[in-house]
Formats: C-alpha cells, structure tokens, sequence
C-alpha cells in the first residue's frame, strides 16, 4: 500500500475506485465497505483508493479537543495497510479545505486529481460546504463527469450495528470483549516506555510505563488487563494496571504494564500493546502488602485466562 500525505502530493496516473471517511478504528463495519472497494477495483483495473483525513474534522470545525479517537493516525495506517488497499491518501484537513463546494470537492479532487471512475459510499455520505451534497447529488455528478456511484444502502450497514460512537462507549465503560468484536482485533495502545518511580520493582512486579503522546487517543476506562505485546520477535503476555495507583497516593494517572517471563530494558523503546481482557477495576489497598497479595492473584487469573 502506498501512503501519500496531502492530495496534492498524489500523481499516480491510474485511474481509481474511491472510498472516502475518517475510518476511525477500522472496525468491522468499516471492513464491509473495504472489501468491496477492493474487489470492485480488481474486476475494474482500478487502484483501490481511501481518501481519510487528519486531524479529525470535528477537531478543526468544531474545537472539539475532547474527542477521543480510537486510532492514532499511525495506528490507522498500520491497520488499513493490512486490508489490501493500493492506496492510503491522507489528506490535512482545514477550514480552508472544508470551505469547498460539492462541485469543486468532486470536479478538481476527486475527478481532476485522484482520476476516480467508481466511487463506493454509505447511504448517509454528506460532502461539500457545510455538509450541503448528498448521495442523490454525488450520483448526478457521476453521471456528468464519468464516474460510477455504488451506495451501500442503509440496512447493510445498519444491520451490522457497528459503529466508532458504540466502540468508543464499550471501551469507557471497560467493556473490553465488545470493543475487539467489533473492531475485528485487540484495541491497541501504542507508546514509548518511560522511566517510572520503580514501585512495581519493589512488589516484585516491575512494570513498564507506557507513554502516549497523542492527546486524542481513547484510554479505556481505569482498571487492570490483560494483555500482549510483540517483544525481541517473540509475543509476550503480560498484565496492565491503567489509573492512579491509589494504594500508595498516586496524583498522575499512568499506563503499567508488567510483562510475564521477560526482563529486557526496554526504556526509550516504542511498543505496542494489545489489550485481551479486563480483569478488575483499580481499587486502593489497605497497605502495600494488600496491594501485592492482588497483584499475584491478578497474574494468576491472567496466566488462566492466556492459557484458556
């Protein structure tokens, strides 16, 4: 897959069957509108084409620095490149770009620069200044400037009942099992690995402290999890404690993670993790050797559940 960052930076002179979205998560519903993207485009000779944008429009339009996403933009690209897309255009959204009209928007983007000729979109798909052009209007510019509209219609998509807005909910009530069925795979945190304050070292638990940079990615609800890595080319278990440590006054909320059966310095190194279960909320202990007696019990119900 190729990735190309800004539409103006795209040059390729195949023509292209077209998706457009955020696709914030990737999720199964998502997949639905990509496979057919991708098997249209080989019965055509086209490049299968996502057009997505970064930051988030809400973001920009709205000053919405609240919302949480369920993918860092690299996290996204990581995913779509596994689906079998030809090509990844991310383009900058700004005000500027979202003050184009619907004509503009499809006569010099998607005509004039991405030489679309299919385009398959969602029955609710809305484009052009203030959200103003519809499928209806998408299909009459097909009609006029050589290109095919496929629409997927609404009891497909809403049959699937998945949506980003449900994964989001799952994920801030801790509801882990029904985030990954519907995304398709274990929501992923991706981090560099910090220098704690070696507590975990202490109980005999040391833990890697994963930081995230990234303001906009969603942090499932605090708690302790299970989950796995991909360390030294091996995949390695661990547990993951996300909250406030309150057992010994913890100010800052932190993300530890304590890897079975591995004991590299992984300081500095960028990881990623990927979340299995969830085992139990954060709780304050009566004393820090309360807080170690569940820590071993944690580990145990964790080593059954990756046994399992």
């Amino acid at each position: 897959m190729i990735t190309v960052q800004s539409i103006s930076k795209y040059d390729e002179t195949r023509s292209t069957a077209i998706t457009i979205g955020t696709f914030d998560g990737v999720h199964l519903g998502h997949r639905k509108i990509l496979k057919r993207l991708i098997n249209d485009a080989k019965t055509l000779n086209l490049r299968a084409t996502v057009l997505t944008f970064f930051p988030h429009p809400r973001m920009v339009l709205q000053k919405d620095t609240d919302i949480k996403l369920l993918n860092t933009i690299e996290e996204r690209i990581q995913i779509l490149e596994e689906t079998g897309l030809d090509c990844l255009i991310i383009h900058p959204f700004t005000k500027e770009f979202s003050r184009l009209s619907a004509t503009e928007f499809v006569r010099d983007i998607l005509v004039n620069s991405l030489r679309i000729k299919k385009i398959v979109i969602g029955y609710d798909h809305r484009f052009g200044r203030n959200r103003n052009a519809n499928i209806n209007d998408l299909t009459a510019f097909g009609n006029t400037l050589d290109f095919e509209v496929e629409e997927i219609p609404a009891e497909e998509i809403d049959h699937v009942s998945i949506s980003s807005t449900k994964i989001r909910k799952a994920l801030q009530e801790g509801d882990i099992k029904t985030a990954n069925t519907y995304l398709g795979y274990a929501y992923m945190l991706t981090g560099t690995i910090k220098k704690g304050k070696g507590l975990g070292r202490q109980l005999n638990f040391p833990t890697a402290n994963l930081l995230i940079e990234e303001g906009y990615k969603l942090i499932p609800r605090n708690g302790v999890y299970v989950v796995k890595s991909n360390l030294d080319n091996r995949v390695i278990h661990g547990m993951m404690n996300i909250g406030y440590n309150p057992t010994v006054s913890g100010k800052e909320k932190s993300i530890e993670i304590h890897f079975f059966d591995f004991e590299q310095d992984l300081y500095d190194h960028k990881i990623q993790i990927h979340i299995l279960e969830r085992i139990r909320d954060e709780h304050k202990f009566d004393s820090v050797e309360a807080l170690k007696e569940q820590l071993e019990k944690d580990r145990e119900t964790s080593l059954a559940l990756i046994a399992k």
